[in-house]
């Protein structure tokens, strides 16, 4: 009997498709110490390690870790502009591209580019451009890359300050760095910098008022340069979140100006002798 050339054919042994079913998040009580002893209502974040000029390839890099969340980031440019209009020949552009490894959840992913990548990449383009002097770039693109290697929460602002980091590295001038820092409100309690577990319980807990929060600062000048907000919560409890995300950046502030003056030590040339 001919065999049809057209169909694919499956393999000869299959296994069932609920092995492989996502389950849903379990709801983590809100009143309980949190999962990795951190306490809850106070700006209590993660550990971080930074470090730059790890890619030799880019103009500038950058790479952050906070618990288990692993965030690369490559700086090129400036270089010339594939597009050119009159916008381009006042002030240069940036372009932001966000990226998850398939590996980096635990749903694993695609490398290909999806909408959850394209908001992300959305989302740190304008929290990083009011930041970036691009008036001094003219004709010229900027481009940031960020690869998430693993997703444990708070991605979206540690990939802000991994990427600060990454144009402080790469030389280009800005205003100041831009840190950033996420909270989770749950009922009458929030928690600052949360987890993967911790962002996705509250999707499918009771009716309290739930949502997530990420602001994106710059210390030195004191100004909010992106905001995103997701599910409901008020407007009292919106500004004292926005208040608690801000001191968050603080704590981090000085570790990152300490990752980058190793980074400029090590690229100097050493002293000469006399």
């Amino acid at each position: 009997m001919p065999t049809d050339t057209k169909r694919v054919r499956g393999p000869d042994v299959s296994q069932s498709p609920f092995l492989f079913w996502s389950r849903p998040a379990e709801v983590l009580p809100s009143h309980e110490p949190r999962a990795d002893g951190r306490q809850r209502d106070q700006v209590d974040v993660r550990p971080v390690f930074v470090r730059c000029g790890l890619v030799s390839q880019a103009k500038g890099s950058a790479y952050i870790e906070a618990g288990n969340t692993k965030v690369l980031c490559c700086v090129y440019g400036p270089r010339e502009t594939e597009r050119k209009d009159e916008t381009d020949m006042k002030c240069g552009r940036l372009t932001t591209d966000m990226r998850f490894a398939p590996f980096s959840c635990p749903e694993r992913g695609s490398w290909i580019q999806g909408s959850q990548d394209k908001d992300f990449s959305l989302m740190l383009q304008e929290s990083l451009q009011p930041a970036v002097c691009l008036h001094r770039y003219p004709r010229s693109q900027i481009e940031v890359n960020v690869m998430v290697l693993e997703n444990s929460g708070s991605i979206l602002a540690h990939a802000v300050t991994c990427a600060s980091m990454a144009l402080a590295d790469a030389g280009i001038e800005m205003y100041d760095l831009v840190l950033g820092c996420s909270l989770r409100q749950d009922g009458g309690s929030y928690v600052v910098d949360p987890t993967y577990p911790e962002e996705n319980s509250w999707r499918s807990g009771s009716g309290e008022k739930r949502g997530g929060l990420t602001v994106a600062f710059l210390p030195s000048l004191n100004q909010v340069s992106g905001l995103q907000s997701d599910g409901e919560m008020a407007e009292e409890t919106l500004t004292a979140g926005i208040r608690t995300c801000i001191e968050g950046c603080y704590k981090l502030y000085p570790v990152i100006q300490q990752a980058l003056i190793k980074a400029v030590r090590r690229a100097a040339p050493p002293p000469a002798e006399s």
